[in-house]
């Protein structure tokens, strides 16, 4: 065993904090769901942001971008870098409709924008199928990652009955915390654990590339290890390899992006722009979301897995001599206890820990959010008081964390699960950018695009010929799905004339596809003119350049970093320009809802 005394006393008092913290807002939370779930809608874009940054690092997201590069190299990260498409779309078209709406969960906003027991029955079936199993999926790949590093850092042997312990014992502390705090309590540590994770990143990143002689001794030993053509430092993938990686790539930046699940922000990021201050604090904070998830935090990772291929030749080879090496995942770990510190691997571990309950609190807040405002008090109980339902919150947080460590003892995988929900998922996305500029879309939309996708997903994912080549999964998901609930709309009664009026009054989308509602309000009050509320440049406009400053910021970064300083310098340009071009049209005044 590794850990010292004072890595220690680092990591047992932060978990003396985390659940100080928990006790000091317990107060707060239990005032009704509203504190309980959005904080009561007070949040600056700078706590709400970051908080969204944070809880996307969990103790799996270093291993996952670890066990990418070493099966794909540095463009394997294109699996979520394509993301930033969505992430920016999310910023410029649905941040402000979002915090407009004023709901509590985007499960909520099924029956304001559509109508009829349809829109009630999606609510439902939203509620649940979210808030449990998606969700226990999520957190099963997270508690995975915390049971591979306890297993690697404690030398423990890897058995079903050691996964159980390490379960426990992690959740026990998330679960408790949860249930007092609320959400406030854990946007609190979202804050504190954002600068720990940050902090102990470059610091591995730097010290693992210092040890091993810098940036060109890297490169020179991936030479030696893999070949001169090893396109391991390559940023978008190896074309000549065959049309595999061809499909692959068009998969990701085509079709993956916007067709999953959240392509409109919605989900634990909409739950924090429900919680902003109002509709600038809202664009702000998922803005600063989006710049510190990809270009901030990547490159530590990236920078220490290429380390790890060095220092542990055949690192994710099934048959290497060393078992804890035949995970590709195992690098990160394994570099953190040979390479760091007495103080700093306490640090480290702390951070592991933060970035678990981080992300744990989040997801059991999150949907226990489902089931209490969505399901309980919607269907069951719609007339109790306040702190019945705070009551009932808490005993939802338990209820997710037993089954969420439940489904991580099914899990072997991280990248793998990551996969499998895209493709779960995979579909619906489009119908979710289309109902907040398509008037025609309804209920039966989301819940035939969700549908086809589950039953397609589960199809293709044990179809011998697609097994394993996630790009020809999704070239079989999307169409299917997107074809399934387009006959479905256009064969369904559109959602009634009174919901749409009532819901563009209140969230003042585009004009786009609501014309025929706009005509509608217009000729009903003729002493007031209903049209979307102005935000200078078109929003599309603002993406496009978004989409260019993220991009042209992390490449930039990566390749200053991994000494093509030239090309780095020419992206790095782009990005402050683009930067600039962004910075002069986002809101300049405080906006609150109306």
């Amino acid at each position: 065993m590794r850990i010292s005394p004072i890595d220690w006393a680092i990591i047992i008092g932060y978990i003396f904090f985390a659940l100080g913290l928990g006790i000091y807002f317990s107060k707060r939370a239990g005032k009704n769901i509203s504190e309980f779930f959005i904080s009561g809608r007070n949040l600056p874009w700078w706590l709400a942001g970051t908080s969204m940054v944070a809880t996307t690092f969990a103790s799996d997201t270093p291993l996952a971008v670890t066990e990418i590069v070493v099966k794909d190299g540095i463009s394997g990260n294109w699996l979520w870098w394509n993301a930033v498409l969505s992430g920016m779309l999310a910023t410029f078209l649905f941040s402000r409709l979002w915090r407009r709406s004023e709901i509590i969960t985007d499960v909520e906003f099924t029956e304001l924008r559509y109508s009829g027991p349809s829109a009630s029955f999606l609510r439902g079936f939203r509620a649940l199928y979210i808030g449990l199993p998606i969700n226990c999926i999520t957190m099963g790949w997270v508690i995975l990652a915390m049971q591979k590093i306890v297993v690697i850092t404690f030398a423990l042997p890897d058995t079903t009955y050691t996964k159980i312990l390490v379960v426990l014992g992690c959740l026990v502390i998330a679960g408790v915390y949860c249930a007092l705090s609320g959400f406030w309590g854990v946007v609190m540590t979202d804050l504190v654990q954002f600068g720990m994770a940050m902090i102990g990143s470059f610091s591995l990143a730097i010290i693992a590339i210092t040890k091993i002689g810098g940036i060109g001794a890297l490169k020179d030993k991936l030479v030696q290890n893999y070949g001169v053509e090893h396109n391991i430092l390559d940023f978008n993938p190896d074309f000549s390899t065959g049309k595999m990686a061809i499909i692959t790539f068009g998969v990701y930046l085509g079709m993956q992006w916007w067709a999953s699940n959240g392509v409109d922000g919605s989900g634990y990021i909409a739950q924090r722009m429900f919680a902003a201050k109002n509709e600038r604090h809202t664009l702000l904070a998922t803005l600063w979301f989006n710049i510190a998830h990809y270009t901030l935090r990547p490159w530590p990772w990236i920078l220490v897995a290429l380390v790890a291929m060095v220092v542990y030749p055949g690192i994710g080879d099934p048959n290497h001599i060393d078992p804890s090496l035949q995970d590709p995942a195992a690098g990160y770990v394994m570099l953190m206890l040979d390479y760091l510190p007495v103080g700093l691997l306490g640090l480290m571990l702390t951070a592991f820990l933060a970035a678990f309950m981080s992300t744990i609190d989040t997801h059991l807040n999150w949907g226990a959010s489902y089931l209490v405002n969505d399901f309980y008090k919607r269907f069951i109980a719609p007339e109790e008081s306040p702190e019945h339902y705070v009551t009932i919150s808490r005993i939802s947080v338990i209820l997710i964390m037993v089954f969420a460590g439940i489904t991580s003892l099914f899990m072997d995988s991280i990248a793998g699960a990551w996969k499998f929900l895209i493709a779960l998922n995979a579909g619906i996305g489009l119908v979710q950018i289309l109902r907040w500029y398509w008037w025609r879309i309804n209920a039966w939309s989301e819940i035939s695009a969700m549908v086809a996708a589950l039953v397609v997903s589960i199809c293709v994912f044990i179809i011998p010929a697609t097994k394993g080549e996630f790009a020809l999964q999704m070239l079989f998901i999307v169409p299917i799905s997107t074809v399934v609930w387009l006959v479905v709309t256009f064969n369904s009664q559109p959602v009634s004339t009174k919901t749409l009026i009532s819901f563009y009054k209140r969230v003042r989308p585009s004009r786009l596809g609501w014309k025929q509602i706009i005509k509608i309000i217009n000729s009903e009050d003729k002493t007031t003119s209903i049209e979307p509320v102005s935000s200078g440049i078109p929003p599309m406009i603002n993406w496009i350049i978004g989409v260019v400053f993220i991009y042209s910021l992390l490449f930039g970064i990566g390749k200053f970093i991994l000494g093509f300083t030239d090309i780095g310098v020419l992206y790095l340009f782009i990005a402050i320009i683009s930067g600039f071009i962004m910075y002069l049209n986002l809101p300049r005044k405080e906006k609150d809802n109306s």
